[in-house]
């Protein structure tokens, strides 16, 4: 019965990893493009690898995109630029003149009357000129303008722009007025009194508006091609270079091809081809998994991210595409293989940015060069990334990967166009977009772990810190223990270090694997004060209870205060299914005519299933039992921990681990040698002989 549920379960498994690779390539299905696929593949400075190519059917050459950003350059430069005209400022100036001058509330002062025709006559011509806010050098809307549309109401006036002022000028010259006002003596203090600033307000300002319609009129009647070439007539032949000419007619001619076989092409046989493609690359991911990282389609929710991680940047990358006036490149595809290496390795963060750059380099503008540079980046973000734990490793992985982007970039350029100034050098633009994009990778970390119930290293060395709440605890009501987690810490990280592992996570579990003991601190050793020992006042039976409901308290403690799952593995595994010995002993002692029940000295498990939760298990008891031993030589702690750790793979405990006999060897070695550092074993000298 349980072999048949065990083949239920494992078809059932089998049966749900399939269906998410089923799902995914329909997913990609509908997010590729369906349009029939150029059949050909150039590059532009390199030979026409195929047969004599001719027209086969009329179609427009289009211009590039620098030649239609250099037409609409060339048209926004012939634009007169419009600048609005406020009226109401000059009024408003010559009120505060008026006031200022009291002529509102006393109008028989002729000397004052006259100075205000002057200055009035020269605020309106000023205003009618024109005045901006700064000087006409500062407007880039005006550089190498010689006049400008000014716009009052309705009316459109073009004004030179040597005749405009800006206010500081408009200032100065209305300064000049008074002073002509005062040598013809009009040189009464209220004149000198007078703030001109007070008069001079910008009346001219941009209008965007209206200039902007003005561009896109001019802009829209850029026709986008620039000649025809006819049905049959000759493109490029076998081994001609593909020039610049040449590739742009390559270009107009794909992009007609596509369009043009999009009507009348069986969709069919398309769908099919495309469908093919998808599932030759998934299967291929789903082959590598099998072989290298059966673990990832063990467990479900790590088969799920991958695969919704995979199909999201292809979807991004496709939505990108879509628009003219962004480019695939700005995509910030490094992302993807750094998340895959975060929270499983390396290789796998490789192998799945290839297949996931395959699909989408070949459906991406220049797919050669589309996948050469992204492969590229990639792998540089994967290397400069093997650890990011400090926000600096992020930083410099950017730096990485817009280098690499630069660097192959150039390599492609010096190759097709034999210099490092090509006319399309704008790309480096959305490279360094995607490189700072990259820096987002942290938030999606956190999001990810939210969502997937991962734990990545960030998250294992802060919940490491001794400030935490659970582990300020432990230090505060279990002291003892506190400091026996701080020493098994130290040496399986020092192990795991040597046998290859993660040496966050070891540390992490190594940590907090006691935290059970928080409940009842007394009944633990290392807690206990001298004579002081609670297990005399009771039976061994409930001792043993005791001991080991460490582990189930400690289980539900981390649960509570949401202590990723494997963290909570150590506290569950720390001690396998081994016996509470000392207790199943001196019972058994005590009644040696009763059959003793096993079971209730037995830990729970389950017993570890990770390399890390193995070494933390073999270093709490040597540990421990090392700190027992009276006499602390190299013989007597070698003798220990071989004992132990064979005890324990004779046991079977450590079966579901990944520990090999060479890795058992180096925890042996590494143990001996550190616990010898420990207690400060020295060699015995021998004693001087006197001389007689």
């Amino acid at each position: 019965m349980n072999k048949l549920l065990r083949k239920l379960k494992s078809y059932t498994k089998l049966f749900l990893q399939i269906a998410l690779f089923v799902l995914t390539a329909v997913a990609l299905y509908f997010i590729l493009p369906g349009e029939p696929k150029f059949k050909y593949e150039y590059q532009k400075g390199f030979p026409w690898r195929h047969e004599n190519l001719v027209a086969p059917f009329d179609f427009a050459i289009l211009k590039s995109a620098n030649e239609l950003e250099d037409e609409k350059a060339e048209q926004i430069s012939s634009l007169i630029p419009y600048f609005t005209n406020d009226t109401t400022i000059k009024t408003e100036s010559l009120t505060r003149l008026q006031q200022d001058l009291e002529l509102l509330t006393d109008s028989t002062n002729t000397a004052k009357k006259e100075v205000y025709g002057v200055l009035a006559d020269k605020l309106a011509e000023l205003y009618s000129n024109g005045i901006l806010q700064f000087s006409i050098d500062t407007y880039s809307e005006l550089q190498g303008k010689e006049e400008l549309n000014k716009r009052t109401g309705n009316s459109v006036q073009k004004v030179a722009t040597d005749k405009l002022y800006s206010e500081k000028s408009a200032y100065n010259t209305l300064l000049v007025t008074r002073q002509e006002l005062e040598n013809s003596g009009h040189n009464a203090p209220w004149l000198n009194d007078l703030i001109l600033d007070r008069y001079i307000t910008a009346n001219l300002s941009y209008d965007s508006e209206t200039s902007q319609k003005e561009i896109d009129e001019l802009t829209q009647n850029i026709s986008a091609a620039r000649g025809m070439v006819k049905l049959g007539e000759r493109i490029v032949l076998e081994g001609e270079i593909v020039d610049a000419a040449k590739f742009q007619v390559l270009e107009s001619l794909k992009a007609s091809y596509e369009q043009e076989r999009g009507n009348d092409v069986n969709r069919y046989m398309v769908s099919g081809g495309k469908i093919l493609l998808i599932s030759v690359l998934l299967s291929l991911l789903f082959v590598f998994l099998l072989l290298y990282r059966r673990d990832i389609l063990e467990h479900l929710n790590k088969l799920s991210f991958m695969l919704l991680l995979m199909a999201g940047i292809i979807l991004l990358s496709n939505f990108i595409n879509t628009f003219p006036n962004l480019h695939i490149y700005m995509v910030p595809l490094a992302v993807f293989p750094i998340m895959i290496r975060t929270f499983f390795d390396s290789r796998t963060a490789i192998f799945t940015l290839i297949i996931t750059t395959l699909l989408i380099g070949f459906y991406a503008p220049n797919n050669y060069e589309f996948i050469l540079l992204q492969v590229s980046a990639g792998m540089i973000a994967v290397f400069s990334l093997n650890k990011m734990h400090r926000r600096v490793h992020l930083v410099l992985a950017s730096l990485w990967v817009f280098l690499t982007y630069a660097v192959v970039f150039a390599a492609l350029n010096l190759i097709h166009e034999g210099t490092f100034i090509p006319s399309d050098y704008a790309d480096l633009k959305w490279f360094a977009i995607s490189s700072v994009l990259i820096l987002l990778v942290y938030p999606l970390v956190y999001i990810f772990e939210k969502l997937f119930g991962f734990v990545s290293d960030v998250t294992l060395i802060e919940i490491s810190d001794s400030n935490q709440p659970l582990l300020r605890k432990l230090a505060e009501q279990a002291p003892g223990t506190f400091q026996h987690s701080m020493q098994i810490a130290n040496l399986a990280e020092e192990v795991i270090l040597r046998i290859g592992g993660n040496p966050f996570l070891v540390r992490a579990g190594a940590l907090y694997h006691d935290i059970g003991k928080i409940g009842r601190p007394n009944f633990f050793i290392e807690n206990q004060a001298l004579g002081m020992n609670p297990h005399d006042r009771i039976s061994h039976l409930k001792s043993a209870e005791v001991i080991i409901d460490h582990v189930r308290n400690g289980v539900k403690m981390a649960q509570k205060h949401k202590l990723p799952a494997p963290i909570i593995e150590f506290i569950a595994t720390h001690h396998g299914t081994t016996k509470a010995k000392y207790f199943y002993l001196k019972h058994q002692e005590q009644n040696p005519d009763q059959d003793v029940d096993e079971k209730a000295f037995i830990y729970p498990g389950p017993l570890p299933r990770s390399k890390e939760a193995a070494v933390v298990m073999l270093v709490d008891g040597i540990e421990a039992a090392s700190r027992s031993m009276k006499e602390k030589t190299h013989e007597n702690l070698k003798a220990l921990i071989d004992s132990m750790i064979d005890k324990k793979i004779e046991d079977k405990q450590l079966v579901d681990s990944d520990l090999t006999f060479r890795d058992i060897d180096t925890i042996k070695k590494t143990l001996l040698e550190k616990l010898i550092n420990i207690y400060h074993i020295r060699i015995e000298y021998p004693e001087e002989k006197n001389k007689k």
